[in-house]
């Protein structure tokens, strides 16, 4: 005797549980698969497994903290309720029209924990002797400039660029960058292997910092925001994801 099919509501229901499983499984494995490969990225920065380690808590941790720079007024006025003391009493508040303000930060885990390992690594950038520094620089100057004329202001929200422009862009500098002022330089076919990472990591998080975060902040203004924090969305950063990207696939 043969079993009786399913109706359609029960496939639909197992179908739904399924999906939603996935989902699920998924969203418990990314975290584990981006820790994993922002730790390969950071042992190819000649960093030790330990310290890479270190490094990657401190940016996750570290997004938690937004440090202030600096102050700058808004446009627009909003209506505030002063309270006038007289005698040590407070009376009836008086309506003022005040000038908002905004805040403008700059991320622990997100901004200055990346900028302190650049500078660390520039360190093996310099001994490498010129080519690698000129790649360097000509890397930098243009990331900044693709990222700067591919970045818009989004107001209420931040600066929006497609993450994969910087990391794409830094790689290909890279790339490139050693076989053209590689001739220059008469260092053709000197091995460079290892400064691969470390330039493509500079150059990776040069372009979002530069390019789409300072050469913008004259227009921090049109955000309408009353806080702009650099790198503020920490280790998710165009600034952090261009540069880990950039040295786990050069």
């Amino acid at each position: 005797m043969s079993n009786p099919q399913p109706s359609n509501v029960q496939a639909t229901q197992l179908s739904g549980c399924m999906i939603l499983t996935l989902i699920v499984f998924f969203g418990c494995l990314m975290p584990l698969i981006f820790v994993d490969l922002a730790e390969t990225a950071l042992t190819n920065l000649h960093l030790s497994p330990p310290t890479a380690i270190l490094v990657l808590i401190g940016m996750i941790f570290g997004s938690l903290i937004n440090i202030p720079i600096c102050r700058f007024p808004l446009d627009q006025e909003v209506n505030v309720p002063v309270f006038e003391s007289v005698a040590g009493l407070n009376f009836m508040p008086q309506m003022k029209r005040l000038r908002q303000e905004a805040i403008i930060a700059v991320n622990l885990g997100g901004c200055v924990i990346p900028i302190f390992l650049a500078i660390w690594l520039s360190q093996f950038i310099i001994s490498g002797g010129s080519t690698p520094i000129f790649v360097t620089l000509a890397g930098i100057i243009f990331n900044t400039v693709i990222c700067y004329n591919t970045s818009r202001l989004v107001p209420g929200m931040g600066i929006a660029m497609p993450v994969f422009i910087p990391p794409l862009v830094a790689v290909l500098a890279t790339w490139f960058g050693f076989a053209i002022i590689g001739p220059m330089t008469g260092t053709v076919g000197a091995d460079f292997g290892s400064l691969y990472s470390p330039i493509a990591f500079v150059i990776g998080i040069s372009g979002p910092l530069i390019g789409a975060d300072l050469l913008h902040w004259n227009e921090f203004k049109k955000l309408k925001a009353p806080c702009v924090s650099i790198g503020g969305a920490g280790t998710w950063d165009g600034i952090v994801l261009s540069g880990m990207i950039a040295s786990l696939i050069v």
